[in-house]
């Protein structure tokens, strides 16, 4: 009961990349870089095993971010001409690459680090990949054609690799798949009209467990700034939930934590594992065990006991390593205490 699990992503050490960055520059290149991405998932992956975390991952150590670490195996999409563009509702700009053609895979894209991960622990083991509908807000497309057809065309197109990734990745040992969809946050319409649909076809197939993590983004000045304009209550969640509670994605995971999300609203989510955020990744205040089984109980007058994940609100990349050191901990003892007091 509550097993514990990370969002997905964890910060890069100092000698990896740069730190305390959404989009961090490496610090090598060629055969050292590749050998201190696997040192820096094998680090994070005994971090996780000692606090405690039950579901524990590769902490996206292999990937500058978690969306062009996909594109970067991905045909037809132009890194070497990176255009600005307002990203989430222009909510900040990034430099993203251009899709310029069809898309097909290259070649595998996670095995290196999903084998070694799976090879290095005995847990259950989840992976990340970025969904279609948050993979068609990162990039600029020159192939695919303007408006909603062309947006639905290409997330689409992106869902079929990575239905193929997902699958190998499963063949891999992989326990569970989770999509990464923040933009369902934003396009609230289009995610339950054709973001959904996107991503069941991503997961189509696969006999492992699927899941979805909708957040209000990483702790990164742009995100909190666009949070406190969200008023009192945050209902975004209202507008997809029910189309996930219709879909084959097993598991959802979702903000609570420091959030305006009303709890009742994990209610619309019946017949789903939920993934609850208890742990708030835009604040460097490590949270006490207290607080987080506090957070659990919230929940549980919502999802009942054998449904409920407790997890990280999103992604701690940006985070000092120590700070998220202290919060993985954090996080397994407070589910432990709210164990011994539900019965678990």
């Amino acid at each position: 009961m509550f097993e514990t699990a990370i969002a997905g992503s964890l910060p890069k050490p100092s000698w990896l990349a740069e730190t305390e960055k959404l989009w961090p520059e490496w610090k090598s290149s060629g055969a050292e870089l590749e050998r201190a991405k696997a040192d820096a998932t094998l680090l994070w992956l005994k971090v996780q095993e000692d606090a405690g975390i039950d579901v524990v991952g590769d902490g996206e150590q292999s990937r500058q971010h978690f969306v062009h670490g996909f594109l970067a195996k991905v045909e037809g999409i132009d890194f070497e001409h990176k255009v600005k563009m307002g990203i989430r509702d222009n909510r900040y700009d990034a430099m993203v690459p251009q899709v310029v053609g069809p898309l097909r895979l290259s070649g595998r894209v996670h095995a290196t680090e999903a084998r070694l991960a799976r090879a290095h622990t005995g847990k259950r083991l989840k992976f990340t990949l970025p969904g279609p509908m948050t993979i068609v807000d990162t990039v600029a497309d020159r192939y695919y054609g303007s408006g909603k057809e062309g947006r639905i065309r290409m997330a689409h197109a992106f869902a079929e690799l990575l239905n193929e990734e997902a699958r190998a990745l499963a063949a891999d040992g992989v326990d569970i798949i989770q999509f990464d969809e923040p933009a369902f946050n934003v396009y609230m319409a289009d995610a339950a009209e054709w973001g959904v649909g996107a991503l069941e076809r991503a997961a189509e197939g696969l006999t492992c467990k699927t899941a979805v993590h909708i957040c209000y983004g990483y702790g990164i000045k742009a995100n909190v700034d666009w949070k406190q304009g969200l008023g009192d209550e945050w209902r975004q969640y209202e507008q997809v939930f029910p189309a996930l509670a219709r879909s084959r994605i097993d598991q959802v995971s979702l903000e609570c934590y420091h959030s305006h999300v009303p709890a009742e609203l994990m209610r619309l989510l019946d017949g789903k594992d939920v993934m609850v955020g208890v742990i708030d990744v835009a604040s460097d205040v490590i949270e006490t065990p207290e607080q987080v089984a506090a957070t659990i109980a919230t929940a549980l007058r919502h999802v009942p006991a054998a449904r409920l994940f407790p997890c990280t609100n999103c992604g701690l990349a940006p985070m000092r390593r120590e700070v998220a050191e202290a919060k993985l901990a954090a996080l397994a003892q407070g589910a432990a205490l709210a164990r011994s007091r539900h019965g678990g």
